[in-house]
Parts: structure tokens; C-alpha cells; sequence
């Protein structure tokens, strides 16, 4: 069978050509997908995207014209896949539901870490030989009342993280988790009692029509001065326009995030020569109090090696007319929220 890979990363390019095996006749394919690299589909039976590719009707209407019957995606969130379009195209849909949730959490600690110790200001203040503490007094975690907005693979673990430096956690999903709560004491709340009541607010939520811009003006004037906001899930959870006015405001503390609302064609590609163009993201990148990332949480070494691992077993049970345990229907997109 032929499959052909859309944003093929350097990185990935050796690790899923030694995990192949020659099990498959594997294309690579450094651009993303869109209306223009669509018609390069043409004689495979099924591609493999990641988060930045775009499947939307039109896109899949083409895919389905030129013979693809499979997408995997490289991936747990499928928010760029139209999945009721695909469905009645008869093209199936699988991703990588679980590879290494500990990545994604441990790195959520790491900008929260990061903020509280306010290491961009250290790091700055250090390139210019000033030892000095006056303006980087930090905080701790210890006694902190952390919001998690999503208590799935990676919510949960961020939630037994944090309980293990001493914080109070308080939890938003539509469905609780019974071991956070009989052995982490995570209270669950809704999403405004959270507002009102967290220091540090977490995102862990999945992209979609009930989370776009959950965190938005609205919301955020209920939170508590100086809250800080963690976000690795996806950008478009948080409004940017309205955060960046919140920060400005000193409404909010501080924002830390691996995701970003407009990342794409900008996220995974090398800027340094001709530098980006987007205002909304210089500006954060500008910020003491905002630590940005370039979606990395999930690049780790463990991570990788599940996601392939995941991605060939997708193919294989396709190819060989067997179950696909991570198939996606239109169904749990509709009734997925947070």
C-alpha cells in the first residue's frame, strides 16, 4: 500500500522509515496540507497529517476524488478533520489517542515553574551580567488553588503533579474523575467557580465548537488578579486579541503556553532569517510575563517512538480490513467537551 506523509518534519523522517519495516511504500512530503497539495494524494490509498494540515470539506472532497480512503493522523486532536464530511466521503479517520501523556504534563509543570520563578526576566537580566533580585522574587506552587480545565490523560497527571507540591486543586469536565478525588482531593467545580477561585488556571481541554475561545474576556474578568494561565492544549481555546489586553490590563498575571491561536505556517519552521510578520505574537514574545514554547510539549523522544509505534499499527489494521481501535467517528466529536 502506498501512503503518503503531509508536514514531514526532519525529525520524524528517519524514525518512521526505520519503524516501516518495508511494511508500506512510504512518500514524505515536507509541505502541509491545503487546496494546492491536495491533488498530490493522487495514486495513494491513504495519507498520514499532523496538526497543521487542513481537512476541511473542500480539502477532503479532493482527497476523495483522487482515491484516499484513509487519513491517520499523527496526533490526539483532530479539530483540523471536517469528520461528519469524511464520513459521508467513506474515508476513514484514526489518530494517536494516547503516546505520552506524561511528555505533554511534565512540560505544563515546566512553564508554570517557569513563570512563577519568573525565569524570562532571570534569563534577561543574566545576558546583560545583572546578578541582582529586586525584580525577580518569585512564588511557589505549595498552597496554590490550580484550576485544570480537562481531567483526561494529560489533565490527570498534571493534577497528581501539582498535589505533590502541596497545591489545591479544583477540576472543570463534564465527566470526574473518582480516583483524583479520593486520592488527589480534587473538588470538581464549574467553569466560573473555577474563575473565581483559582490562582493558577491549566488548559486540557480538546479543540471545539463548545471550547473555542472558552478563555475569553468575559471569563477572564471574573478571575482573580494576577491569575497565571497555562495552555497546552490547543491556541484557539484562548482568545489571543483579549488575553494580550487582559496582560496589558495587569489583569492577568501571566500567560505561558505551547500553542498558539494563528500558529500555523509560523510554528516548526525556522524564522531566523526572515523573521515572522504576525504583531499578536511578537507582542507576547515580548512580554517579561509570558513564556512561549513552539508546540514542543509533545516532542520528546518517548513520545515519538508511541506516536509512530501508533500510527503504523492505524495503518495496518486499515490495510488488513481489521478493527481500527482509534478510529474517530463524527459521534464523539459532537459530544466532546470539556
Amino acid at each position: 500500500m502506498k501512503v503518503l506523509f503531509y508536514s514531514i518534519k526532519n525529525y520524524e523522517r528517519k524514525i518512521l522509515q526505520e519503524a516501516n519495516k518495508n511494511r508500506f511504500h512510504l512518500t514524505f512530503k515536507e509541505e502541509v496540507l491545503n487546496l494546492e497539495t491536495a491533488f498530490l494524494a493522487r495514486g495513494f490509498e491513504a495519507i498520514s497529517i499532523f496538526t497543521n494540515d487542513n481537512a476541511s470539506e473542500d480539502i477532503l472532497r479532493i482527497l476523495h476524488s483522487v482515491g484516499i480512503k484513509y487519513i491517520t493522523i499523527r496526533s490526539t486532536g483532530y479539530d483540523n478533520i471536517d469528520l461528519i464530511m469524511a464520513k459521508e466521503l467513506g474515508i476513514t479517520v484514526s489518530n494517536v489517542p494516547d503516546y505520552s501523556p506524561e511528555s505533554i504534563a511534565e512540560h505544563t509543570v515546566m512553564l508554570l515553574l517557569n513563570l512563577l520563578k519568573k525565569n524570562k526576566m532571570v534569563q534577561n537580566q543574566l545576558a546583560h551580567q545583572n546578578f541582582s533580585l529586586d525584580n525577580i522574587i518569585g512564588e511557589t506552587i505549595h498552597n496554590k488553588t490550580i484550576g485544570i480545565i480537562g481531567t483526561g490523560k494529560i489533565g490527570s497527571i498534571v493534577a497528581k503533579i501539582l498535589s505533590a507540591f502541596g497545591a489545591n486543586i479544583i477540576a472543570c469536565d463534564t465527566v470526574m474523575n473518582k480516583t483524583l478525588e479520593k486520592n488527589y482531593n480534587v473538588k470538581y467545580v464549574s467553569l466560573i467557580n473555577m474563575a473565581y477561585n483559582s490562582d493558577i488556571i491549566s488548559i486540557h481541554t480538546p479543540l471545539n465548537e463548545y471550547t473555542h475561545y472558552m478563555i475569553n474576556h468575559d471569563l477572564m474578568s471574573r478571575m482573580k488578579n494576577n491569575v497565571l494561565i497555562i495552555n497546552t492544549a490547543r491556541g484557539s481555546i484562548v482568545n489571543t486579541k483579549e488575553i494580550i489586553e487582559n496582560l496589558n490590563k495587569k489583569n492577568i498575571g501571566g500567560y505561558a503556553t505551547d500553542v498558539y491561536e494563528f500558529e500555523k505556517g509560523i510554528f516548526f519552521y525556522n524564522h531566523s532569517q526572515s523573521r515572522i510578520k504576525d504583531k499578536m505574537l511578537t507582542e507576547l514574545m515580548n512580554m517579561d510575563n509570558v513564556i512561549i514554547t513552539p508546540h514542543q510539549a509533545f516532542a520528546t523522544k518517548e513520545a515519538l517512538s508511541r506516536i509512530t509505534e501508533i500510527t503504523f499499527e492505524n495503518l495496518t489494521s486499515w490495510y488488513l480490513r481489521k478493527e481500527i481501535k482509534n478510529k474517530i467517528s463524527d459521534v464523539e466529536y459532537k459530544l466532546m467537551t470539556i
